[in-house]
């Protein structure tokens, strides 16, 4: 008898429904309708199923987090930010009151540390950009954080804003039972599994928070470069299982070599308008030097340990190209938001993965018109990713943007979410190559894992907005649901 049968299934362009006969994790069989395998079932009822969905760049603690923190999404200007934190601090107790979310490359006017002490004199208040490459803070915040020399506009940025990020999060680690609702709302749209690359002690955090009830999904835990030592003392690999369950597997390591577009630190061949001519980093930041960069590849490959390497802006992608090519080893590229010209064809040609996040094209696509002007078409490039042979994965970079692979698939197939005209349209993907860059390419076939959602509509017939909010109506992980509305 078989573990579970999902019967009366359809199966993408196959003709005729099918059962699907599911046994140790996998699928065992696919049968034509009817064909009596014995067993508790599911009935599909002429639904659509298809490999589970996974998001390959999540920061889930900051997803978790993102929901008790002021909305600061709404901000079309610094002033606005201060009045929604003025607000909130009327009816919120926190001790540090943390707004997210603000994106101001496009305001009319400034942040300042005079605006938030204003407001806030005593009590300590920070406001994180939506790139969380950036954090605005009152005097108050600055001292408690131990950044007590401020400059008058209250940001930091990159290199200090980082560490100071790192400290706004110890102590305030959720409790279990919010990873809980986070992982199986996530498994309420389809998804199997993550890669998580928080800036914190993966290996040990995921298995405790399985043991304690968080298996709604698989996750790849990544390492940072302060950590990198302990993994290869620990002999761990690249795929290696770091819980009895085998949810969690050892991922890769995540090297940041630049900033971001919102926060003007990608790195860029060319300065972004309107720097000062007096400004350090008129091109952005590179935040780790080449070489380092090289002996960092160098050691995880020699350890077994596979590479992400962050890079948004072109400059940062070639010289991260630059490296991968005169080692000779594969890996992942994260963002790869601006690409000059001549590396497209890198990318395929050294076997690389472009693990990207359409829905920041959404986002930024007014923001990079303005500070990438004349660049554009080189812009979240997907479709010239694909067409040089670019290995693609979809993500969300999730608290940056939803936890949710239709909102991306969606955006990669349409590159429009308004009434406005799509943004360059010729780099939209085809539907099944988004959905591949979904499901790393897994099929619904005998012998699979059994790693699988069942939706109400067919996604080839979708219109865009029922693509971006796909109902699912059921997920499962090794043939377990995770979650179910038959």
């Amino acid at each position: 008898m078989s573990d579970l049968i999902i019967r009366n299934a359809r199966l993408g362009s196959a003709t005729g429904l099918h059962d699907l006969v599911l046994d140790n994790g996998h699928i065992a069989s696919v049968d034509p309708a009817n064909s009596g395998a014995a067993g508790e079932s599911l009935d599909a009822a002429g639904r659509w199923v298809m490999p589970g969905l996974w998001d390959a760049h999540v920061h889930f603690t900051q997803w978790v987090v993102r929901r008790e923190r002021v909305d600061l999404a709404p901000a079309a200007s610094a002033a606005d930010a201060v009045a929604i934190m003025r607000e909130a601090l009327a009816h919120r107790t926190d001790d540090v009151l943390i707004g997210y979310g603000f994106r101001d490359g496009l305001w009319g006017d400034t942040p300042t540390l005079a605006a938030l002490d204003a407001i806030a004199p005593e009590r300590p208040i920070v406001l994180i950009s939506g790139d969380l490459h950036c954090g605005w803070l009152n005097s108050a915040a600055g001292l408690r954080l131990g950044v007590p020399h401020l400059r008058d506009d209250g940001m930091l940025r990159e290199f200090e804003w980082i560490g100071t990020l790192d400290r706004l999060d110890i102590g305030s680690t959720p409790d279990v039972s919010a990873y809980r609702a986070a992982a199986d709302a996530a498994a309420a749209r389809g998804v199997v599994g993550i890669v998580e690359f928080e800036n914190t002690d993966n290996a040990t955090d995921w298995p405790a928070r399985v043991a304690a009830g968080v298996t709604a999904l698989r996750v790849e835990a990544s390492v940072w470069p302060d950590r990198l030592d302990d993994r290869i003392a620990r002999g761990l690999c690249t795929g290696d299982a770091l819980d009895p369950t085998g949810l969690i597997t050892m991922g890769r390591l995540k090297i940041v070599v630049d900033g971001s577009l919102n926060t003007r630190t990608a790195y860029c061949w060319e300065p972004y308008p309107g720097i000062a001519t007096d400004h350090p980093h008129p091109c952005g930041v590179l935040s780790v030097p080449p070489e380092e960069v090289e002996a960092l590849l160098a050691r995880a490959r020699d350890a077994g340990i596979a590479p992400a390497v962050h890079a948004i802006g072109d400059r940062a992608n070639s010289a991260v190209l630059d490296a991968f090519e005169r080692l000779g080893i594969r890996g992942t590229i994260e963002h790869a938001q601006l690409v000059s010209s001549a590396d497209f064809e890198r990318f395929g040609r050294l076997g690389l993965t472009a693990s990207v996040q359409p829905e920041h094209a959404m986002d930024d696509r007014d923001v990079a018109d303005h500070f990438w002007a004349g660049r554009t078409e080189r812009a979240f490039a997907f479709g010239s990713l694909h067409a040089a042979g670019a290995t693609l994965a979809l993500g969300s970079d999730a608290p940056v943007a939803p936890l949710d692979p239709w909102i991306a698939i969606a955006a990669a197939v349409t590159r429009n979410r308004d009434d406005r005209e799509a943004w360059h349209p010729a780099e939209r993907l085809p539907l099944d190559v988004a959905v591949a860059a979904s499901t790393r390419g897994a099929s619904v076939i005998a012998g699979a894992v059994a790693d699988l959602v069942i939706l109400d509509d067919d996604p080839a017939a979708a219109d865009p907005g029922r693509l971006r909010a796909m109902p699912v109506a059921a997920t499962l992980l090794g043939g377990r649901p995770t979650w179910n509305t038959l």
